[in-house]
């Protein structure tokens, strides 16, 4: 199975980017990863409504264009369907059994994503109602990600 994470913005924090790289490694036993970095939108502190959606448009276009059509896509929302780890796990071994071979997985940028990408999404996934940061994001992603392939194939992990 390949994974494609798209994401805004690039890792700038070392600790994070040690994180990525060891997560990364170790899915490499179980699938063929693939991290996309689109470019944010510089946006200051005090944007209206209109300004907001205009920046979260520019950047779900760049993320639009690096989906591959007929692709499912999975966007990290908070008000997404809340999962398990096992509930997660299960979801990617169905795709998988439905012949799934490419599962991209969207998380935004600071003011989080387009309604042009979450309109494209097969599923909004959400990891808590909390917001964290999108670096730290991918992260997280990535290690449930992991969580979720030694679930699935009978390895210790996930207690």
């Amino acid at each position: 199975m390949k994974i494609s994470i798209v994401s805004v913005g690039k890792i700038k924090e070392k600790y994070i980017k040690l994180g990525i790289d060891e997560f990364s490694k170790r899915l490499s036993n179980y699938c063929k990863l693939e991290i996309i970095e689109v470019s944010d939108e510089k946006a200051p502190e005090n944007l209206s409504d209109k300004e907001m959606t205009m920046v979260k448009n520019k950047e779900g276009l760049s993320i639009l264009s690096k989906i591959k059509d007929g692709a499912y896509v999975i966007a990290l929302a908070i008000d997404g369907k809340s999962m398990s780890s096992e509930d997660l796990a299960d979801h990617i071994s169905r795709l998988s059994l439905v012949g799934t071979s490419h599962i991209y997985l969207v998380i935004g940028g600071s003011l989080g994503l387009a309604d042009i990408v979450l309109d494209r999404a097969d599923m909004k996934l959400s990891f808590s109602k909390m917001t964290f940061p999108h670096q730290l994001m991918r992260l997280i992603l990535l290690e449930q990600l992991y969580r979720a392939f030694r679930i699935n194939s009978g390895q210790p992990y996930h207690k």
